[in-house]
């Protein structure tokens, strides 16, 4: 199955006069004209996200719901009211994020997830009825997920890799004693992706390359060798789940076309037949308990289109009473009459609604915006395209300020996700809303070697990364330039991670494209970092050496393409923000490149937090983070009026 995603939605927050710019600072033309708002006020804001999968997000008595939230400045596990008010917290970390995973099927203990100040090494704990947190998974240097219950709830499961540090084995736990056994014992390079209601049949997928996921079935009860059950080739399989009554494993393929498409795989006959057909990614097939409802997910251009399919009647269910966005996360109670979701803006993060499918009427939960800040100051994200070589064209999301024109043009960044592979879509940023508060365009360009644009997109990077992905993030930069409305000598490039690698190599490689860059805990030595590839990556080395070169044989063309080696070609500011406890990009990898810049006596600043890894989970981290953006870009690519 899956382990449980957490998403973290950043969050903005409240305005007062008292809170707004210091008039002994100029406050450029453009944001004249409507409020602009502190880092602190974009960032205090009540971040949620929903608990459970299939089943767990509901209490046994229907009455709360399970949540993550941060509103104490960590994130921690809350009961949501199905009926409306405050949420009641369930644990009280001041230190790490513990996040909501499940509520047991038959009582109020819940399944808690924590890592130690965002190094990724998760244990598993439960909340016991008196409140106090039992490690199921104890150890040194371990990594434990949540998988999923059984159907009948007295099993759950999490994958550990206790006994090997780089294979997940399937662990099996008695709810009410705790007790556990090794149901697969993963010796093959898999990855444990789904199980049948009745525990028979694990599916398992494993990385070939970067271009080929290939899936298994084993069947538990006999303790065959798992089965191979997808075709061979340079085909990526993803497993959705099973169908309700385990006849059927849910999959997605890219077989067929350029986008992965859901079919069904018949466990008894091995017959696959088509499920969802689309012109874009089909994210996620899932069903309500019984079967009779079915969501499914489309990645449809940056944003999220979701179908909750009435089988009964073969008719949608229509939800009223939302806001137009992207509603994510929809989960069931026990008896179907009632659903929980969540709904993401561009302009607003992630609220909790809840809706009865009688009729489909919503009612809302929670209110993560700060009430302090006028959401119709805010951005609405717009999707375009800009050329780049060879006539690919780029498919990008953009904020562009209020007011901005040929009379106020205003300065830019480019934005550049992580990955590699990953996607810049629509929905709200804390991070990019207070930037364009303060009067900066943001470009998130969707280089090539982006998902979500076919497969064919997806793999134009290959074993070309820091090369053609890069110049198409300069010709963004020159796309910006081009705009009447953007200050052409005011344009700079940002990003974490696979971005932040960018952002670097930009100022390296292109020395002059942009007036500064802000790189957050981005890759700077390619040698080092794929040799450093923390062991719980297991096989998704396979398809990462495939895609980015294997450091066995490619160590020139890793040097050739990281800034580090490269630094003294940076002529333009840089700031870097890292986490000391990062284990993808190690502290290291920040440390030497800020001293390479600055024996080139170029201006670069540092901001280190020794409590965070890869991502920033607290907020007064994230405050300190963003304030350091703002003052940065300001004093390095706003010019004064």
């Amino acid at each position: 199955m899956r382990a449980i995603r957490l998403v973290s939605v950043l969050a903005l927050l409240a305005a007062s006069p008292a809170l707004a710019a210091p008039p002994s600072e100029p406050i450029p033309a453009i944001q004249a004209a409507h409020p602009t708002y502190t880092a602190a006020q974009f960032f205090e804001n009540r971040n949620y996200s929903l608990a459970g999968y299939r089943v767990g997000t509901f209490s046994p008595d229907g009455q709360s719901i399970l949540i993550s939230s941060d509103q104490t400045g960590v994130f921690n596990a809350y009961a949501l009211p199905v009926a409306g008010g405050e949420a009641r917290p369930l644990t009280a970390s001041t230190t790490s994020a513990h996040y909501a995973v499940s509520y047991f099927p038959s009582d109020d203990r819940i399944l808690v997830t924590a890592d130690g100040g965002g190094d990724e090494l998760n244990h598993i704990y439960v909340r016991q009825p008196g409140g106090t947190l039992r490690d199921l998974t104890p150890g040194d240097d371990l990594k434990a997920d949540f998988f999923d219950w059984s159907g009948d709830g007295k099993t759950f499961y999490i994958t550990s890799n206790a006994r090997d540090a780089a294979a997940f084995d399937l662990i099996a736990y008695d709810a009410e004693t705790y007790e556990h056994r090794v149901a697969f014992e993963n010796t093959g390079g898999f990855f444990p992706a789904d199980i049948s209601p009745d525990g028979r049949w694990l599916a398992l997928s494993k990385n070939v390359s970067s271009a080929r996921t290939d899936l298994y079935l084993v069947d538990l009860r006999s303790g065959g060798e798992p089965r191979l059950i997808t075709p061979e080739g340079d085909i990526s399989h993803t497993v959705y789940g099973y169908s309700p009554d385990g006849s059927a494993l849910i999959y997605g393929t890219n077989q067929f076309g350029e986008f992965t498409q859901a079919r069904s795989y018949d466990l008894a006959s091995g017959e696959s037949t088509p499920l969802i057909e689309a012109e874009w990614d089909v994210m996620n097939v899932a069903f309500s308990p019984s079967g009779r409802y079915r969501i499914s997910s489309l990645n449809a251009d940056g944003s999220t289109k979701v179908t909750i399919l009435d089988t009964m009647t073969d008719q949608p269910v229509s939800l009223t009473g939302i806001p137009d966005g992207d509603v994510g996360a929809v989960r069931f109670n026990a008896d179907e009459s009632r659903i929980a979701f969540t709904v993401l803006s561009d302009t607003s993060p992630s609220d909790v609604f809840t809706a009865a499918l009688a009729d489909g009427a919503a009612t809302r939960l929670t209110t993560a915006l700060n009430a302090a800040i006028d959401e119709d100051v805010l951005v609405e994200a717009t999707v375009v395209r800009y050329p780049a070589e060879g006539g690919v064209m780029i498919p990008s999301i953009l904020y562009r300020p209020h007011g901005a024109s040929a009379e106020n043009p205003v300065p830019a960044i480019v934005l550049v996700h992580g990955g590699p592979g990953g996607q810049t879509r629509r929905g709200y940023s804390a991070m990019v809303q207070h930037l364009v508060n303060h009067g900066y365009a943001v470009l998130g360009a969707n280089n090539r070697g982006s998902s979500g644009y076919g497969k064919t997109f997806f793999h134009m990077d290959d074993k070309q990364h820091g090369e053609a992905d890069l110049r198409d993030i300069v010709a963004g930069g020159q796309w910006l330039r081009d705009q009447d409305w953007v200050a052409d000598d005011q344009v700079a490039v940002m990003g974490g991670s696979y971005g932040g690698y960018i952002t670097a190599a930009a100022l390296a490689f292109h020395p002059t494209a942009f007036e500064a860059g802000v790189n957050i805990f981005g890759v700077t030595n390619w040698v080092r970092t794929l040799e450093s590839i923390p062991a719980w990556w297991g096989a998704n080395r396979v398809a990462l050496f495939d895609e980015m070169g294997d450091p066995a044989t490619d160590h020139e063309r890793h040097r050739r393409i990281s800034p580090l080696f490269h630094a003294d070609g940076i002529q333009r500011p840089m700031l870097v923000v890292q986490g000391a406890n990062d284990p993808r990009v190690l502290q290291v990898e920040s440390d030497e490149l800020v001293a390479a810049v600055r024996a080139n006596d170029v201006p670069v600043e540092y901001v280190l937090f020794p409590n965070e890894g890869h991502g920033f989970q607290r907020r007064d981290n994230r405050i300190t983070a963003q304030e350091a953006y703002l003052k940065f870009l300001d004093q390095y690519v706003r010019k004064a009026d």
